[in-house]
């Protein structure tokens, strides 16, 4: 595990705020993301070396959030391929444009030298196991739960899973592109998995307990948006209305929970309307 910075993307963090590790087997070496930019790339790339010398056989973007894809170009320039589940790819390919255009804003052209968007070399559909570096890793795929096409993976020898976009540990996840309802199934299936640690996409290493506590996050989350909504509440008043106080110390609560509760107050508005 590669554990990024507590915080938004900023000058501060410059962005590094996402987990990355990677996986070593007999033969080779899983990456899995990639960081936020060239550089950081560059870094996670001088973190694998530091502690193998195995060849890098392939680098997993586990889901299309900018602080995990935009390394991608410092593997690929090596040669090592990148692997996106399809939806995830496509998500990307729609709208990460405007998020390069936004990194380099915030965080400033030197900081971003080499960062560009970029098409997987490998994509996939579907839950498989992978066997590039000789040791058997899950791909696990439960349909759009935190995003469409996000993934986690299970080292299965180890019972380590990178958890990417579906679990955070102490911190309000963005629900920007999540389903919740396939989100809280995708978090009922990792419950059933023989997990001993978890890489959550933000926030410190865990066990299953943080899979609980963001299950309440968001059966919480929902309750009071759809209290809000049924009564009329106006769309202007939902962040600070949707106050949920026993997230209140999580890591970007005072960021994210309001957006949320507004993001998912607009769909179940537009639900009730369909």
């Amino acid at each position: 595990m590669v554990q990024g910075m507590a915080g938004g993307v900023d000058t501060h963090t410059l962005g590094r705020v996402g987990n990355a590790g990677f996986i070593v087997g007999e033969t080779g070496v899983l990456a899995i993301d990639t960081g936020t930019s060239y550089r950081h790339g560059e870094a996670l790339l001088a973190t694998i070396r530091g502690v193998t010398d195995k060849p890098i056989r392939l680098a997993l973007v586990t889901h299309a959030q900018k602080d995990f894809l935009f390394g991608a170009a410092a593997f690929r320039t090596r040669g090592i391929p990148v692997l996106m589940h399809r939806k995830a790819a496509a998500l990307m390919a729609s709208r990460c444009e405007r998020c390069l255009r936004m990194l380099k804003e915030t965080l400033g052209e030197e900081e971003m030298t080499g960062t560009v968007m970029f098409t997987p070399d490998q994509q996939f559909d579907e839950t498989q196991t992978l066997d590039t570096i000789g040791r058997p890793v899950r791909l696990l795929y439960f349909g759009h739960s935190s995003g469409p096409g996000d993934v986690a993976v299970l080292d299965t020898q180890s019972g380590v899973m990178f958890a990417g976009g579906l679990l955070d540990q102490a911190r309000v996840p963005d629900a920007m592109d999540g389903d919740l309802d396939g989100w809280l199934g995708a978090l009922h299936s990792l419950r059933q998995l023989p997990v001993q640690v978890i890489v959550p996409g933000h926030g410190a290493r865990t066990t299953v307990a943080a899979i609980d506590a963001q299950q309440r996050y968001l059966t919480q989350l929902r309750a009071r948006v759809a209290q809000l909504l049924q009564g009329g509440t106006a769309l202007s008043d939902v962040p600070n209305a949707a106050a949920l106080p026993e997230f209140a110390g999580w890591d970007q609560y005072e960021t994210l929970n309001g957006k949320n509760a507004s993001t998912l107050f607009v769909r179940m508005q537009r639900d009730q309307l369909n």
